[in-house]
């Protein structure tokens, strides 16, 4: 089980809820499974309209993960990741801050979801 932990100026408090490490659901799904306000529109990743800022809340060294070809263009065309994060998170398994909701899958780790 994992601490998903959500927070946005959209809500009036953050929210945590507990998600299934390892089903393949997306944060999207998990949010949206608790009427979370987290912003989106292709469900894909070609608009980046879901990218969010992800935090590890454990002292543990980050678990690596796996950026979409869709994931990586978009997110660094919007200029949210930069090529060095980038390659950081291929060559060192270094996750990057920001990602896109309906492409990351959720890992058996605390997270802070900011949007």
């Amino acid at each position: 089980m994992a601490n998903v932990t959500f927070t946005s100026p959209r809500m009036q408090r953050d929210v945590t809820v507990y998600a299934t490490a390892g089903d393949c659901s997306t944060l999207l799904s998990v949010a949206q499974k608790h009427q979370i306000p987290v912003s989106f529109e292709c469900e894909n990743g070609e608009c980046g309209s879901c990218a969010i800022e992800v935090s590890i809340l454990e002292r543990k060294a980050p678990m690596g993960m796996h950026l979409t070809e869709k994931e990586k263009t978009v997110l660094r065309y919007a200029g949210k990741i930069t090529a060095a994060q980038l390659a950081d998170a291929e060559t060192n398994d270094v996750p990057p801050p920001w990602r896109l909701a309906c492409q990351f899958i959720v890992r058996d780790e605390d997270i802070l979801v900011t949007f």
